[in-house]
């Protein structure tokens, strides 16, 4: 078998995530390093093994693996197969250094739900335009994250929360929606919205999920595919219509006309009469 090493990496422009590493390796081992940041590791084929703190690890399928920061570890493929990994690399600011040591007995997370979230946010990441639908999905993931490292302390502490938002929820998520509407054309990052309308922004995603029934990434993107079937209907061409309703480009327009419409835009202008 032809030894592998495919690479993919970047620095999206989402708070807290320092890097995105997408690898997919054979034969290749880490040997032990460290790094300064949250390792949020998730295996799509194979497994790895790896050493954490002087205790061995692995990846069996549908683990979510956090490694954390300055702890020496390494890493191997367990199969002559080797590994497709998913990582993103998040910087103190989503889990600080409290979680350390809950992280070094516990690096290994079996969560159904918390691998889904990993994997839709490496989606969104991989698609610039998507940058509302990453934050959104990262502050759900750190919720998720403490919940596991800390369960007790991360449970009362969301208890709190609930107690002391009952009846102020709809409120703000109505001026969410405002602010999404206002900033149809140029958006808004989850953490601008959550200090314009003074609330946490994991509170912000779940308060306006809640009262609408839908995320606000998902409303922002279904106001803007609305507006550009309006300007496709008059006419104009989808590169245009793509830059006027604060679509990245083309591609990120297609791609989300096409998931809520069911047709691409060259397609739909094309269909009117």
């Amino acid at each position: 078998m032809v030894a592998q090493r495919e690479v993919s990496a970047w620095r999206p422009r989402v708070p807290g995530v320092v890097e995105v590493f997408h690898a997919h390796f054979t034969e290749y081992a880490y040997p032990m390093h460290v790094h300064d940041a949250w390792t949020l590791l998730i295996v799509d084929d194979g497994a790895v093994r790896y050493d954490l703190d002087r205790h061995e690890h692995g990846t069996p399928d549908g683990t979510v693996s956090l490694l954390p920061p300055h702890i020496p570890h390494n890493g191997s493929p367990v199969t002559p197969y080797g590994f497709r990994k998913r990582v993103l690399y998040l910087d103190l600011s989503r889990l600080d250094e409290t979680y350390i040591g809950p992280a070094v007995d516990t690096p290994d997370l079996v969560d159904p739900v918390l691998r889904q979230r990993v994997g839709q946010l490496h989606t969104a990441l991989a698609h610039p335009g998507d940058e509302l639908e990453a934050e959104s999905r990262l502050a759900l993931i750190g919720e998720r994250l403490r919940g596991h490292l800390r369960p007790g302390i991360e449970r009362a502490a969301q208890e709190d929360a609930r107690e002391d938002a009952r009846g102020a929820d709809r409120p703000l998520a109505h001026r969410l929606r405002e602010l999404l509407d206002e900033r149809l054309h140029e958006g808004v990052t989850l953490q601008e919205a959550a200090r314009l309308v003074h609330a946490h922004p994991t509170h912000l995603v779940r308060a306006f999920s809640g009262a609408y029934g839908i995320a606000p990434h998902q409303y922002l993107m279904s106001r803007r595919v609305e507006r550009a079937r309006r300007l496709l209907l008059e006419g104009r061409k989808p590169g245009a219509v793509a830059a006027e309703t604060g679509f990245y480009d083309q591609s990120h327009l297609n791609r989300h006309f096409k998931r809520l419409v069911g047709v691409a835009p060259g397609r739909y202008r094309v269909s009117s009469r």
